[in-house]
């Protein structure tokens, strides 16, 4: 595997696309150092809750940058055990060469989330995971929603892109929290995203998938056609990665394709960097008020006299004069 990019020094807050050649099985590894420590410092989640939106983050930004995108890949999980929700947000690079943005964060019960046990299973329950593809304003967005089975966020994106897509798809997804020597607590994390190029003729679909509730799974999808035996074989080298490999500061993610896949004729593409960010403004939050009557901007107006808004994303908060939101405001300053 060569390395046709000047790749930084360790990888950190980048993608990096490449291609397997002779099974034909394209992927993305993704590293977040910065930009996962922003992303969970903005609310102070308890580690668990910490864990689940790195995972949906590190996934976000494996499957965003892997899709044609011209603005905003989603995924959101609703579900109905001690963490209710979890939102994140991958934003295709605005120019050649500007980084990809992500966000996301998450809303639980800390009340239930402290008599909860600890594996994803336990604090999400049962529930939902959706994909939103929105190319902008002038196309309607695409969406998609799966079951959370599995038990792990991985496994539910996994089944979506096997049953929706019928796509072999395997995520490995890691993330920590580490401390070096006299300095502070920050995350890492690390995803790898594999999947198996469709073939020209697909074979039929199995009459009796092997996922849970009768979905069909990766391997059922690549048991489809001529490939099954590649498929397994990369997803065996895979699984021999380590956690310090995949997230450790010492070994760059080029290093560690080269290290498991060195037999399968690797190319590696140019690394997308990636970095928080939010897209929440003043002017967003006004645009949103525009459709209220002076009636309903009294009904949020606080008892010191102003309008305020926090931005679940970021936790920037907002205040405003109540004479300057809704749409009677608006015609006043148009008559004026």
């Amino acid at each position: 595997m060569t390395d046709p990019v000047a790749e930084a020094p360790r990888g950190d807050d980048s993608l990096i696309p490449f291609q397997l050649e002779r099974p034909q099985i394209r992927g993305r590894f993704l590293r977040l150092d910065r930009t996962l420590q922003t992303i969970l410092t903005q609310h102070a989640y308890p580690p668990a809750v910490s864990a689940l939106v790195a995972e949906a983050a590190l996934l976000t930004g494996l499957i965003g940058q892997a899709i044609k995108l011209r603005w905003r890949f989603s995924l959101q999980v609703r579900a109905e055990g001690p963490v209710r929700l979890i939102a994140t947000d991958y934003f295709a690079p605005e120019a050649e060469g500007a980084p990809g943005r992500m966000r996301a964060y998450a809303r639980f019960d800390a009340a239930e989330l402290a008599a909860a046990g600890s594996t994803p299973g336990d604090l999400l329950g049962g529930g939902v995971l959706g994909v939103t593809i929105d190319q902008g304003r002038d196309m309607a967005p695409y969406q998609g929603i799966t079951p959370l089975t599995g038990g792990t966020l991985t496994e539910a994106a996994e089944t979506y892109f096997a049953q929706s897509e019928q796509l072999a798809t395997r995520f490995l997804v890691l993330s920590a929290a580490a401390q070096a020597p006299g300095g502070s607590v920050g995350w890492r994390g690390a995803g790898l995203m594999l999947q198996l190029l469709p073939e020209a003729a697909p074979g039929q679909a199995p009459d009796a998938p092997t996922g849970e509730e009768g979905l069909m799974t990766a391997d059922d999808v690549a048991a489809m056609g001529s490939r099954e035996d590649d498929w397994a074989r990369v997803n065996i080298l895979a699984a021999t990665v380590e956690e310090h490999e995949m997230i450790g500061p010492h070994v760059t993610p080029v290093q560690v394709l080269t290290r498991l896949f060195h037999e399968e004729r690797a190319r590696v593409f140019a690394p997308q960097a990636v970095r928080f960010g939010c897209t929440c403004s003043a002017e967003r939050v006004r645009a949103a008020m525009a459709m209220y009557s002076d009636k309903d901007i009294a009904s949020m107006t606080d008892a010191s006299g102003a309008v305020t808004a926090d931005c679940q994303f970021c936790s920037a908060h907002y205040r405003f004069d109540p004479g300057e939101l809704g749409f009677e405001a608006e015609a006043r300053r148009g008559g004026g």
